[in-house]
């Protein structure tokens, strides 16, 4: 139960960082915690104690295996949160490069 706890801890920490933050760099990495949360939480959901891998060796094997659908729905998803976070790193650098600053209260003011 604690670690369902800690997934709600880090999905917090990453809210906190989104809406309180305005540097730029500090908001993306506020989506890197949720993204981090949501993938320990679909990981944490598809394991079992005392399973085995979703391996068959052996026909006859007693059928007490783990599902191995969230394990890949984890690893889709590490794939994609990297590209979103590549993505909004190479926005903020525009951004950057255009105000030189990564401030949004800089950034708002400079904009008229």
């Amino acid at each position: 139960m604690i670690i369902f706890l800690s997934c709600i801890i880090l999905f917090l920490i990453g809210l906190y960082a989104i809406v309180t933050k305005r540097n730029l760099i500090k908001i993306v990495i506020g989506f890197a915690f949720i993204e981090y949360a949501i993938n320990l939480l679909f990981a944490l959901i598809g394991f079992r104690r005392g399973m085995l891998a979703p391996i068959i060796t052996q026909v006859d094997m007693p059928h007490k295996f783990v599902d191995p659908i969230p394990q890949a729905l984890v690893l889709t998803a590490i794939v994609i949160a990297l590209g979103t976070t590549a993505l909004m790193l190479s926005v903020v650098l525009r951004i950057y490069n255009r105000y030189k600053t990564f401030d949004i209260a800089e950034i708002r003011k400079l904009k008229g």
